[in-house]
This record gives C-alpha cells, structure tokens and sequence, in this order.
C-alpha cells in the first residue's frame, strides 16, 4: 500500500518550508531535487534526481507515495526558453507518468497565474473558470499554460489519480530576492503610465499552509487561485516603502527593453512590458469556499511582512 508524501522541488524555498511542515507529521517525507538542501530535516529521505529524466519513474515506483506535490519548476521568466519548457512541461510530464506508474493517490501541483496571460482584456478579478491564453511571445507564461493542458487530460484520462492544481499569484516572504522584488528595491519604482498594475500577493506562510493542506487525505481536489486579500499597486507600493514613483510610457519601456536585450545587457524584452501592464488579478472565493483555506495574510500584510525582514541597508 503506497503511502508517504514525495516533494520535488524540496530544496527550493517553498520545498524545504513545506518538507519542514510534512516532517512534523505521522506520515513518511521524500525530499526530491537536482540540488541538496541546505538545510536536510532530520527525518526526511531526499533523493538527488531531475525531473527532466525518465529516470524519475523508476525512483518514485520504489519509493510508492501517496501523495505526491509538484514544486519544482521554473519561477522567474526570461531564461533559456528551451531549458525552460523541459523543465516545465516536459519535466511535469514525467511527474504525473511517475504518479501512474507507482499508484499515487493524489498529485498536487503548483502551477501560476502566468497560465492565464497578460492581457488588456483579462477579467479583474480572473476566476478558476476563465481561460487560460499564457502568452506564446512569453516563454514562462506559455510554458505554465501548457503545464495546465498537461494536467486536463492527465485528469480526464486518469480519474483515479486526484489532482490539487494551485494557481499561486507573486510569493513574497523572508529572503525572497527575484525580478519582482528587484522592482521594489531600486531607488525610484518604476511602472507604466495609463496602467495601475495591481499585484496579487500571497505569503509564503499561506503557500506552504495550503499546500501542506492539500497533502492531507480529507482535503478536496480541484483547481484552485492562491492569493492574499486585496492587491497593491505599484504606485502604492512604493508609497509604502517611501520611495519616489515613476510611470513610464509603454511604448519607451519596450524599446529600452528591446535595445538592452540586443546588447545582452537583460534576458527581458519588449514582450515582458506585459508582464506589468496586465497583472492578472487573483480571485480567492474557491480558495476559502471550496478549499477551506483562508490565507491569513492579506496582499499589504504580505508585502509589509516581506519588506521589513529584509536586510538594513
């Protein structure tokens, strides 16, 4: 009988505070991940593998889990779009085989709210039940859309196996250091004229929580968004942090972009300017309605949170 709970992705930020929760409990933990962790949780089994590799059926047929949840993937856009899809797509692929093989019960899986697209037309809020059109000029989006069609006809053709698919907004908490971040940080905010560009925000704490939650037998599959109350504009973010804000033009953002990426001075171009222009915005209703789980942080007190345990400058 299967039993256990396998995290890939168990050295990244959210693996290892999620392994750190599981262990906590009555049920076996295996810690997945091409990389060690730099803090092993006494208790756990980890196991060196990457999900890029066939190999990964093999590993998870012997180790049998229950559950398994899916975090490693990519989290920032503008890498090796090739690299990218094979860890992302193809590197679901092999999960949700491996899943099959070994008889897991239950898969759960963090996807993005990337999947939806940046779009002037995008529903604000979106909703579990609106379309996914992840960007095709915008590698991370795309690539988390295609994730999601993955998972569609894994579930269509494979009932048995329960899926739990999140949809998480930005994730901010301690230590986070990523492009958005690097938005914040700089002397002046930088956004868009003629766009207020809200952010959804959720916690890492209410990342972890849910997933955690997801893991335990009662919890109910679906498809849910994960977010914090509310959004935070960058212009009022940056009224939080007492930092000047400036609203630039479109138009000039993507050409700025477009001339850096020719000099090799950024992966971005001038297709990221959507990923400020068109935040999509996060409804939670399924997440507190359906999946039981109110975050307990709002969008401001994740972000208040996140900025003061940073670093004194």
């Amino acid at each position: 009988m299967n039993a256990g709970i396998l995290v890939t992705g168990a050295a990244g930020f959210i693996g290892q505070a999620l392994v750190r929760q599981l262990a906590a409990g009555d049920e076996p933990v295996f810690g997945l991940d091409i990389r060690a962790a730099t803090q092993p949780v006494p208790g756990v089994r980890y196991e060196k593998a990457d999900i890029r590799d066939r190999a990964l059926v093999g590993l998870v047929a012997r180790l049998k889990p229950r559950v398994v949840v899916h975090l490693a993937s990519v989290v920032a856009a503008g890498g090796d779009a090739e690299q990218d899809y094979a860890i992302d797509v193809i590197g679901t692929g092999h999960v949700v085989e491996a899943c099959l093989a070994a008889g897991v019960t239950r898969l759960v899986v963090t996807s993005s709210g990337a999947a939806y697209g940046y779009h002037a037309d995008n529903a604000q809020p979106l909703t579990e039940t609106d379309p996914l059109r992840g960007n095709e000029d915008f590698p991370y989006s795309r690539h988390k859309r295609l994730v999601e069609n993955l998972l569609a006809e894994a579930r269509a053709a494979h009932p048995a196996l329960e899926q739990v698919v999140f949809r998480p907004c930005t994730v901010l908490g301690p230590g986070v250091s990523n492009q958005i971040t690097a938005i914040f940080e700089r002397p002046v905010v930088i956004g868009l004229a003629g766009s207020a560009a809200p952010f959804s925000l959720v916690s890492e704490t209410d990342v972890v929580a849910a997933l955690a939650r997801a893991a335990a037998p009662a919890s109910l599959p679906g498809i849910y968004n994960l977010a914090g109350d509310g959004t935070l504009s960058l212009a009022e973010i940056a009224g939080r942090i007492g930092k000047p804000y400036l609203p630039l033009p479109p138009a000039l953002l993507r050409g700025v972009l477009w001339f850096a990426n020719r000099l090799k001075l950024t992966p971005l171009g001038p297709a990221q300017v959507n990923f400020l222009q068109y935040r999509p915005v996060l409804a939670n209703d399924r997440l507190k309605t359906g999946f039981g789980y109110v975050p307990a942080l709002s969008a401001a007190e994740a972000f208040d949170r996140y900025w003061r345990a940073r670093p004194a400058s």
